[in-house]
């Protein structure tokens, strides 16, 4: 998964948007007003920021030594994860499937029923 793919999967899921709130390269990806994902499109070793229920985390930093606490994140509910090749391209959209899921979940309802 490169760049590009991993920013057209996300721009087909509902309600989802781009923006640079941080500075020019620190890509935010959203469903309504919540961050699920992000990325520093500028970095040459291309990564993404998850979140992640915070037992499979713990099992996934075991598992693949490309997934680590989410940098400037909270670590407890965040994942960095290294596009290195060394996790398939299913679990990474997994990955960001369960991001997305978790930030849904967490939606006032009004906005979930949107």
């Amino acid at each position: 998964m490169n760049l590009q793919e991993f920013r057209e999967y996300c721009s087909f899921k509902k309600n989802v948007t781009e923006s640079f709130p941080f500075d020019e390269e620190t890509l935010v990806i959203k469903v309504k007003s919540k961050m699920f994902a992000l990325t520093n499109i500028n970095n040459k070793d291309f990564s993404i920021n998850l979140k992640c229920d915070p037992m499979l985390s713990q099992a996934l930093r075991q598992e693949y030594k490309a997934i680590t606490p989410g940098y400037h994140m909270n670590k407890t509910h965040w994942n960095t994860i290294i596009i290195d090749g060394s996790i398939n391209k299913e679990k990474l959209l997994f990955l960001v499937d369960l991001s997305y899921d978790l930030v849904v979940k967490g939606l006032k309802k009004s906005e979930r029923w949107e």
